[in-house]
């Protein structure tokens, strides 16, 4: 066939250890074959973040302003142990991190549903799409160690000089730990409004929580900043779709969740999305069946894949073992990316084989051909676990099948 053109390229990132050999393996195997495809790279693995004082990951972000839409694959966030084996300048911030506060983005993480693959929650029947916040809190605190004897206080000094104390805690009897936290009313409007927006494209209910009834000036913020907004803008819009707006405590969420079949949007602040996302696409089956993207209020797309580097697969790979790594999550950034792509430059061929290529990565795995850990939890009696670069081999001949109807 006759290769798909883009007019627009997307933004691609690459990133580290076993998804960057992946990501290669993808682009040689599933997409270059079919689609003339142009992208502006970024290398975001970790050396070159080191050697550019991680101004790639800033450029990157600044990129994907421009052109909208941006493929990233997963990256390392160093600990002290990787500033050690990376030789690395400094403890570099997650990229992540940096990309969702520069475009002001939201996360909405989806797992992606294949039979055979039962959810440990049974009820479980729909996709649950977690929204997280991605600004603040603790991804933009300040803290402190403390010593016996020290009293720690929260200082606001206004434009004007004027001076507003709070007493945080008196530390007697023991050294201790403060952290300071913050958020923005734009940033949470955002949040909200990029939450609207996508329960309304979805058409599923959304749901929010908070600890308000302890937090009663922070997190009681993002519930009256949400409940404005809705009001004021969305509670028209929803009724005329047939959806719902509820908010609860997060811990009544937490009991709502798991007693549901699905299909809604739960939206979470920074770190309770953090947390629940994994949980959730552990519940339903596996990280690696879990899609992510960054959708910013004025309608920029960031997708990757939810899960890590598997760093453990990479220190095979580099003794020349054959890895079973499942690519799916980074499969559907790509498809993600180019549906997307195909959708706002009027390329409706690419949005089909964007399509096309998830129904052959999901009738792949239906078909019993899997990496090793989906098939050590997969319920169907004929399965097979092969090699990551058998696995992509397999899902082309079934997307070859799929194109030639």
């Amino acid at each position: 066939m006759e290769k798909i053109r883009m007019t627009t390229p997307l933004v691609e990132m690459d990133g580290d250890e076993m998804t960057r050999i992946i990501w290669k393996m993808i682009k040689d195997i599933l997409l270059t074959p079919y689609i003339d495809l142009k992208t502006e790279y970024y290398d975001l693995g970790l050396e070159h973040r080191n050697e550019t004082n991680d101004q790639v990951t800033v450029d990157s972000a600044m990129a994907t302003k421009k052109y909208g839409v941006a493929v990233k694959c997963a990256t390392i966030t160093p600990n002290a142990a990787r500033v050690k084996e990376y030789h690395l300048k400094e403890m570099w911030k997650s990229p992540n991190g940096t990309i969702r506060a520069l475009l002001d983005g939201t996360v909405f993480r989806k797992p992606i549903l294949v039979k055979g693959i039962t959810p440990y929650i049974p009820t479980w029947t729909k996709p649950i799409t977690i929204a997280r916040h991605a600004y603040g809190d603790i991804y933009k605190n300040t803290e402190l160690r403390v010593t016996d004897g020290s009293k720690a206080e929260l200082v606001v000094t206004d434009r004007d000089g004027k001076e507003t104390r709070s007493l945080i805690h008196e530390f007697k009897g023991s050294d201790g730990i403060i952290q300071g936290i913050h958020n923005t009313d734009a940033s949470i409007a955002s949040f909200a409004r990029s939450c609207f927006n996508y329960a309304l494209d979805a058409k599923e209910d959304l749901w929010f929580a908070t600890k308000d009834t302890i937090s009663k000036t922070y997190d009681h913020r993002f519930k009256d900043i949400f409940a404005e907004i809705y009001e004021g803008e969305y509670q028209d819009k929803f009724k005329e779709n047939g959806i719902e707006y509820f908010y609860t405590l997060i811990d009544d969420v937490i009991a709502r969740v798991v007693r549901s079949s699905g299909g809604f949007i739960w939206a979470c602040k920074n770190y309770d999305g953090d947390v629940m996302s994994d949980m959730l696409a552990t519940a339903f089956g596996s990280l690696g069946l879990m899609t992510s993207v960054l959708v910013s209020p004025d309608g920029v797309y960031e997708y990757e894949a939810a899960h890590g580097t598997v760093t453990r697969h990479y220190y095979n790979y580099l003794k020349g073992e054959k890895t079973s790594t499942n690519p799916i999550a980074t499969i559907f950034a790509w498809t993600g990316a180019l549906k997307k792509r195909g959708e706002l430059d009027n390329i409706p061929e690419l949005t089909v084989f964007a399509q096309k290529l998830e129904q052959a990565s999901v009738a792949t795995m239906e078909a019993g051909i899997m990496d090793k850990n989906l098939a050590l939890i997969s319920t169907l009696e004929n399965k097979q676990a092969v090699d990551t670069e058998t696995f992509l081999s397999e899902i082309n001949k079934t997307l070859t099948d799929l194109l030639s109807k």
